[in-house]
């Protein structure tokens, strides 16, 4: 005998394409049934045997199996007593509805039901619906469907929190629904203006509950109105519940709403700590939330952007939490040997090689941090030396000879005040290279000569650009082991986790930099893995240190906490207001972070699971119901960047419109994360696609901007989208005018 599954399934269309997103719910189809019984397995010892009749001569006639449409189920009436109600066709093939009861033992968690039709057959399909009356008896199956799922799952919902259980059992409601195929019976319910199945994720049983009575009333005859109001108030009085519930859960979490609109998130690195301005800027602009990420810094470098957005918080009077990510298992590029001290300043020259304008150049005392933020210039030079400053004037040249002997000057063009003194732009009109050492001086007929010396270079960033067709090692990482080349020439890399090398296989696809770069294993070893690398740009793509790497198609086996975030999570808990889980996968992992949680007694601090892998969405409701067992504020995050190049970037629309309705349906707020206006931060200006994901994104409780040069017109720009949201500000179209006359 041969059987087919179905699964329980958010989203059926993609299920073969990124994985099945199975729910507990397994079911089991004999394609070859003559005049046997049908049994569907149905998890947690449920069970629904469905007898013969003429379904079965239809399936017979199939020599596949026949998808499922619907699933007539049963649930507990409360006195030890299941309150059965079993569809079956007539000989007419319309659906009907029938009851019983009977005594059951508790023990057994039997459930009968009936089911279904061939999807094949259109024309028999409209015609049981053709009607309010079998319309309603429909609606009534996915009802009894729907709580079905709920009894079967009765003993997880009540394991969870007290918080969440009720959105739990929501979420499950929402699940069985999603699981059938009610296409039809949406295009139904439009026709005669009830319920849009599409949107009544977050009180799924309340909204059902609504839309029978409706159809009663519909097809009575008499207007008793009596238990209309009754039923209606209870499912208004539902759905408020659950809608407080949301809200109650997306404040906890993130803190109230400002102006009804999407709080805004901004992750905040090392470099914020050279201005002291900027995260007061960031808060001015309407980020709500700041975000650090610990796979990067230290406990000192974090403690001080946390003192910085708690003083500032307070100042402006702007409240603002703090979310921290923990690192988790992600694998990533090697550091790598640090470039040369020197620094490249050119002026824009056009195609002739002339120049068009000048290199803005900001030169300051050293320690004075970044230059005002209302200036934007090309390079940065810090000078030892108070007295070659303080005799600096708008006109001045500053003579130097740079990195490869040439003489260069830059001309004074503008003075500003600053924290420690005084700050200076000036203008470059030729190429130069400067240096660490690199001395400065002034002369001019009626003053004395000045000196000074440029300090605090950074290194130039340490890079291998790769090409179709090249070939890249990556090393295991040691402390001798950095960036270098071969003597062949191939370029390397290092990565520190063991993972990587003991699990991949040639013929693998491997992926770097958020997908920027793809390849694929040629080889391996114990300490070597060699990459044919098969998409990069035109040019080459830059490859750096800590770079992610994924790859999609290898059975990683990661650990759900690494020993630096439980090391992490003792400065989390004690410093942020939310903790970011990164790369879910299982329940495991979610038990292993309640197990720490707990020794630390962190029931308040806010924990959101980020969700970047194929196993974190195929498992995405499995992961919240564990995690609802925690008293925690619960939240999740859509991390795009990995989980694109997880899945497939041509699935991303509808990924994360699945998890976004499966969180809508739990009652978690979503933040909405990786790439958002990324053209507006780097380069200053948006694109039109940006500007529509900002609005697809308002959906979510949060919005997060990763950092960059124009972070701050970043913020701006969101603040500006998402308020014009909640004052329903609309684009300004000219009302159409009839004429009164013909023309």
């Amino acid at each position: 005998m041969k059987f087919g599954a179905a699964s329980l399934s958010p989203v059926t269309n993609h299920a073969s394409s990124y994985g099945t997103y199975t729910t507990e719910a397994v079911l089991l189809v004999s394609s070859d049934l003559h005049d046997k019984p049908l049994h569907l397995s149905y998890g947690l010892d449920a069970k629904i045997l469905v007898s013969t009749g003429k379904m079965f001569q239809s399936l017979r006639r199939h020599k596949q199996v026949v998808p499922l449409t619907f699933i007539v189920s049963a649930i507990r009436n409360g006195n030890d007593e299941h309150e059965s109600s079993v569809g079956a066709y007539s000989d007419d093939q319309s659906l009907t509805i029938s009851k019983n009861r009977r005594k059951v033992d508790d023990t057994a968690k039997e459930v009968v039901a009936s089911s279904l039709y061939p999807r094949e057959d259109h024309s028999q399909h409209a015609q049981i619906l053709g009607n309010h009356g079998n319309l309603l008896d429909k609606l009534k199956a996915i009802h009894m469907h729907a709580l079905a799922m709920e009894q079967w799952n009765a003993s997880r919902i009540k394991q969870c929190h007290r918080r969440h259980a009720m959105s739990a059992a929501n979420m499950i409601h929402y699940l069985a629904l999603r699981s059938l195929d009610v296409d039809q019976i949406k295009d139904e319910l439009s026709s005669v203006g009830l319920l849009n199945l599409e949107t009544i994720n977050p009180y799924v049983i309340a909204s059902l509950s609504t839309g029978i009575q409706m159809l009663e009333n519909l097809k009575s005859t008499s207007l008793d109105g009596s238990d209309k109001d009754i039923a209606g108030d209870k499912s208004e009085f539902i759905i408020s519940m659950m809608t407080n519930t949301a809200n109650s859960n997306r404040d906890l979490l993130i803190g109230p709403l400002q102006d009804d609109r999407t709080h805004i998130m901004v992750t905040v690195g090392g470099e914020a700590l050279f201005n002291e301005t900027f995260i007061s800027d960031v808060l001015k602009k309407g980020a709500t939330i700041i975000r650090i990420n610990c796979a990067h810094g230290d406990p000192s470098v974090w403690s001080e952007i946390i003192r910085r957005v708690k003083m500032s918080s307070q100042m402006l009077e702007k409240p603002c939490r703090i979310l921290m990510d923990l690192a988790g298992p992600k694998l990533r590029t090697g550091k790598m040997k640090p470039g040369p001290c020197v620094m490249k300043i050119s002026p824009k020259k056009n195609a002739y090689g002339n120049m068009i304008t000048p290199a803005h150049v900001w030169v300051a005392q050293k320690g004075a941090g970044p230059p005002p933020p209302h200036v934007s210039p090309d390079a940065v030079i810090y000078v030892d030396g108070q007295d070659f400053l303080t005799n600096l004037e708008i006109g001045d040249a500053i003579r130097f000879s740079d990195a490869r002997g040439k003489q260069r000057s830059l001309r004074i063009s503008k003075k500003f005040p600053v924290f420690n003194g005084v700050g200076f732009m000036a203008d470059c009109t030729k190429t130069c290279y400067v240096q660490n050492g690199t001395e400065l001086y002034t002369k001019g007929s009626k003053k004395r000569a000045a000196f000074g010396c440029v300090v605090d270079v950074p290194p130039t960033e340490t890079f291998v650009r790769l090409r179709v067709g090249d070939l890249l090692v990556i090393a295991r990482d040691s402390s001798n082991e950095e960036l270098t080349c071969s003597m062949a020439g191939t370029p390397r890399v290092t990565c520190s986790s063991g993972y990587l090398f003991d699990s991949v296989k040639p013929g693998e696809p491997i992926a770097f930099d958020d997908g920027k770069i793809w390849g694929v294993i040629k080889g391996t070893s114990i300490s070597e893995i060699v990459v044919s690398i098969t998409h990069a740009g035109p040019r080459g793509t830059k490859l750096g240190p800590e770079k992610s790497i994924n790859i999609p198609d290898s059975k990683i086996q990661y650990e759900g906490l690494t020993s630096k975030d439980i090391v992490d999570l003792d400065f989390v808990g004690s410093h942020a207001d939310i903790v970011g889980i990164s790369f879910v996968r299982n329940v495991n992992d979610i038990v292993l972070l309640q197990q720490e949680l707990e020794k630390r007694k962190l029931q308040h601090l806010g924990v959101v699971l980020k969700i970047e892998t194929k196993d974190g969405l195929k498992n995405l409701a499995i992961v919240i119901l564990e995690a609802m067992k925690l008293p925690n504020p619960l939240g999740v995050m859509i991390a795009r960047g990995d989980l694109a190049v997880e899945c497939g970037w041509e699935l991303m629309a509808d990924i994360q419109e699945q998890i976004l309705s499966t969180c809508s349906a739990a009652h978690v707020p979503v933040i909405w994360a990786t790439q958002v206006l990324e053209s507006l931060v780097k380069t200053g200006v948006p694109t039109r696609a940006e500007i529509t994901d900002v609005a697809c994104g308002r959906r979510a409780s949060c919005i997060m901007l990763n950092k960059g040069k124009h972070i701050l017109e970043a913020i701006a720009t969101l603040d500006t989208i998402l308020k014009s949201s909640s004052t329903k500000v609309r684009a300004e179209v000219k009302p159409l005018v009839l004429s009164n006359h013909l023309s």
